[in-house]
């Protein structure tokens, strides 16, 4: 009989993947992958990479000043907490005081204000920055027990740039690939299991 479950050769931590397993039925979590940004005995949280709004970044009411640039920028729904909050990802380092580093060229929050003030003079591009709605979090030893139940595989980042790219639609089936053997076959499982 064909072994439907995930199993785990990674711990999570900072700046690695989480892939949802191919049938988790969740509005958020569906199919999705997750880059952790923080993993400690205290929790966890991260942003979903391949779920996305309709929502404009100049709808955003402290987002108005920032036109003409704001609708280069894609909205991606990075989890169900705090969902009507504004988070985001972004290259820019040191160049957004109080950021923090993730891993790689890859950083989370810092200075709102001066982040603004670069879009609206044009001085950063959409693919330096990516923004979220929510995010997703995990309570004191939530996430492990999570994966003992075979609801995440962990997988290391391949290329940095995946992760800013709010193009790439096939993240989750290329990462699911990219972990080899019978994940190949989850990758092209259909997303409805009765059309299987």
């Amino acid at each position: 009989m064909f072994d439907l479950n995930v199993y785990n050769t990674l711990e999570p931590k900072k700046g690695r993947l989480l892939i949802t397993e191919p049938f988790m039925v969740n509005d958020y979590f569906h199919r999705s992958v997750i880059l952790l940004c923080e993993h400690n005995e205290d929790g966890s949280f991260g942003f979903v990479l391949n779920n996305y709004s309709d929502i404009k970044l100049s709808q955003f009411d402290n987002m108005t000043e920032v036109e003409p640039y704001c609708d280069d920028f894609r909205i991606s729904i990075g989890g169900p907490v705090s969902s009507k909050n504004l988070y985001y990802i972004h290259t820019l380092g040191d160049l957004l005081p109080d950021s923090i580093h993730v891993t790689h060229n890859i950083y989370a929050g810092g200075d709102f204000e001066i982040l603004k003030e670069k879009i609206a003079k044009g001085e950063v591009s959409a693919d330096q920055v990516r923004f979220f709605l929510g995010y997703s979090g995990w309570v004191e030893k939530q996430l492990n027990g999570e994966l003992k139940q075979n609801s995440w595989l962990v997988a290391d980042i391949d290329h940095p740039d995946d992760i800013m790219d709010v193009n790439y639609e096939g993240i989750w089936k290329d990462y699911m690939q990219k972990q080899g053997g019978k994940y190949k076959v989850f990758a092209n499982f259909p997303k409805d299991p009765a059309l299987n």
